[in-house]
């Protein structure tokens, strides 16, 4: 590596994109193999574009050591601006694959378990029959890790429950739900229109997994009732198919989304279901992205076109 005693050295050169790229994913993991994996370059051509960037720059951005790499402290500083760099370079070619043919090219949507399976025949049949140009890529995972991928670029679009309460996004609303409690066949509350929220307060109830969403939005909704936060909660599902098995197995009561009702218990001769009395517990379900973002409209058009291929589902349209 050059240092600034060398003679030419003096002021640091220009780096290239290249060099950028492969020092931030070195910097995010940590480990050569797995950046080189992330970008799809190998890593031999990773550490070499690292050490073009460190004899460009007049400064060591790594401490390598057989058995770890270790950011310098002249690393970290880069690593954050490197990150910047990309981010606004991944943004400029956004903005231009925008500008040049709206509804082409790649959208990464990410979605969240409790939706997906419901509503994605809603936005492939959307997509396949509207914009049969549009590369859509689809990533399932909880709201914590859809969030981080929309701020780091990985995901352009997300479809989640609302309200999120963060800064730099912009939610779409496209829909209220309500929630529709199941229960075991022979339950004193199957097939009741007219359930009072109070009724939650002493019922076995099972929810989803720590991460989930929906698993803060159903003890929210008990909390309003009067549930006590003491109240014992069985937590034992990754996921609703898992959940409507336990409450068929008679061993409580959920609470689900409108649009996964028919999907969950169709065809379960054990389960019973029963609709709160008005104003029914409810979610909002919207499209969030990028506060500012270069596809701005053409994800306002998006999510407009998407409100009416959902009317058909049981479900309130936003305005």
């Amino acid at each position: 590596m050059a240092s600034p005693t060398t003679p030419g050295a003096g002021r640091p050169r220009q780096p290239s994109l290249s060099q950028l790229r492969a020092f931030a994913a070195v910097a995010e993991h940590l480990h050569f193999r797995e950046a080189a994996a992330e970008i799809g370059m190998s890593q031999p051509a990773l550490s070499g574009a690292v050490s073009a960037l460190e004899d460009a720059l007049g400064v060591q951005l790594l401490e390598r050591t057989t058995r770890k790499v270790l950011l310098s402290p002249a690393g970290e500083r880069v690593a954050a601006r490197a990150r910047t760099v990309m981010e606004a370079v991944g943004d400029l070619m956004e903005e231009a694959e925008a500008a040049r043919a709206p509804f082409t090219g790649v959208l990464r949507l990410g979605v969240i378990p409790t939706c997906a399976p419901y509503l994605l025949p809603a936005v492939l049949n959307l997509v396949h029959g509207t914009y049969p140009d549009l590369d859509l890529q689809v990533h399932e995972e909880q709201t914590a890790s859809l969030l981080d991928g929309l701020a780091h670029g990985r995901l352009d679009l997300l479809l989640l429950a609302v309200p999120l309460g963060v800064a730099g996004v912009t939610e779409l609303p496209l829909f209220d739900e309500d929630f529709v409690l199941v229960a075991p066949k022979d339950h004193w509350l199957g097939g009741r229109g007219d359930i009072p929220r109070e009724a939650l307060r002493e019922l076995d109830l099972l929810l989803l997994d720590e991460g989930h969403c929906l698993r803060d939005q159903a003890l929210d909704i008990c909390r309003e009732a009067g549930r006590e936060d003491g109240a014992a909660v069985t937590t034992s599902a990754a996921g609703l198919s898992t959940l409507v098995q336990l409450v068929a197995g008679g061993m409580g009561v959920t609470l689900l989304p409108r649009t996964a009702l028919r999907v969950e218990t169709g065809r379960n001769e054990e389960l019973t279901t029963g609709y709160f009395d008005d104003p029914a517990p409810s979610r909002r379900i919207a499209l969030a992205m990028r506060a500012g973002a270069a596809r701005q409209r053409e994800f306002e058009e998006f999510a407009a076109a998407l409100r009416e291929a959902l009317r058909p589902l049981p479900v309130r349209i936003a305005a």
